[in-house]
């Protein structure tokens, strides 16, 4: 039968799949509580509402025996860190480029799991990808997937570290895969890239000082001491992940073209994404994983992004912000100004002379 499922897992288009006994990662519970205890989630406070869910498998669901972890690449074709210091151009993590992948590995996992049923009649089944309170990393490196890298995603010999995860929990007894083996040694090369120092220690993950968060899941100001180092990040980082050396194995996903990067999304010009209005926003990010951020938070990021191009052409946009109706918006567009050394008024002295 586990033969079968990774047979099926693979027809269906998911790179890799292992399986693990619902109690494989007993160490996982206990960091998390630790994790929380520290503060180091920062305002993600789901993820202390279901603790005591997300601890193990059978914190969710006490009848499950086995869990079916299963990874999709996504690898990207180009050099993530290829737009850093391309100042009026705001950079975009690979994975929200394309369409959400929430929709496409939900349906796929659907799809196998339906297939098992009809395989082993008697056996229930639960899919997760990603929103639910599923410790997925660990998981998957309990099913041979991988490992937890020192940036804490998982790293594949394979895949490298570009693989969307997923999970069904099944109250089947499978045999278990072996777990993966970190093969990190010495390296710290994703420790040392973090532009933000979001790492207090390998293996550990500040969330507070991590771009993702800051970009994504932050609603508020962006802190000041933190700006700078984002750089022209507007959604996401990938730079922890682009560097690790395993990742010269990972061949660029061709088969999933859902995947595949929206022209206007790999390289957007931060004035465009400034003009934004709330229905502009819905259209450009229809069906991508950034529409949930909601415009005023993407529009904060190309604020603080601007402001760190130092580029005067940015002066106008960003001017038109002073007053939108949103607080936190008006707040980094004022930031930004002084960053970029313009006036807050248009045809103030100098301006003709900057060419704004």
């Amino acid at each position: 039968m586990e033969e079968l499922i990774k047979q099926k897992a693979a027809e269906i288009g998911f790179a890799d799949c292992g399986v693990a006994r619902a109690d494989a990662a007993p160490a996982a519970g206990a960091r998390l509580r630790e994790w929380l205890a520290e503060g180091a989630h920062g305002s993600m406070i789901w993820m202390e509402e279901r603790a005591n869910h997300r601890e193990s498998p059978a914190g969710l669901w006490p009848e499950v025996r086995s869990v079916i972890a299963l990874g999709m690449s996504y690898a990207p074709g180009v050099d993530p860190m290829a737009l850093a210091g391309a100042g009026e151009t705001g950079r975009i993590s690979v994975y929200a480029q394309g369409a959400d992948y929430h929709d496409l590995i939900k349906r796929k996992l659907k799809e196998l799991a339906r297939w098992l049923v009809g395989a082993a009649p008697g056996a229930d089944v639960k899919v997760f990808v990603d929103t639910a309170p599923v410790m997925e990393k660990p998981l998957s490196e309990a099913a041979g997937l991988g490992w937890q890298g020192k940036h804490t995603n998982l790293v594949s010999r394979t895949h490298g570290s570009w693989l969307f995860l997923g999970a069904i929990y099944t109250t089947l007894d499978l045999a278990p895969d072996g777990p993966g083996r970190s093969t990190c040694g010495s390296c710290d090369a994703c420790q040392t890239a973090c532009p933000t120092d979001a790492f207090p220690a390998p293996y550990r993950l500040d969330a507070r000082r991590c771009i993702s968060y800051l970009t994504i899941e932050h609603k508020g100001p962006i802190p000041h001491e933190l700006r700078e180092a984002i750089g022209n990040h507007i959604y996401g980082c990938d730079d922890c992940l682009s560097v690790c050396p395993w990742n010269k194995f990972a061949a660029a996903a061709q088969a999933n073209l859902a995947f595949a990067p929206r022209a206007e999304l790999t390289a957007p010009a931060l004035a465009d994404l400034l003009a934004l209005d709330d229905a502009d926003f819905r259209e450009v990010f229809a069906g991508s994983p950034i529409k949930r951020i909601g415009r005023n938070r993407m529009v904060r990021n190309c604020l603080i992004a601007a402001g760190n191009s130092g580029s005067a052409a940015l002066a106008a946009p960003v001017r038109a912000l002073l007053d939108d109706p949103d607080e936190v918006v008006r707040e980094a567009a004022g930031w930004a100004l002084e960053r970029i050394g313009a006036p807050a008024k248009a045809g103030a002295q100098g301006e003709e002379a900057t060419g704004m």
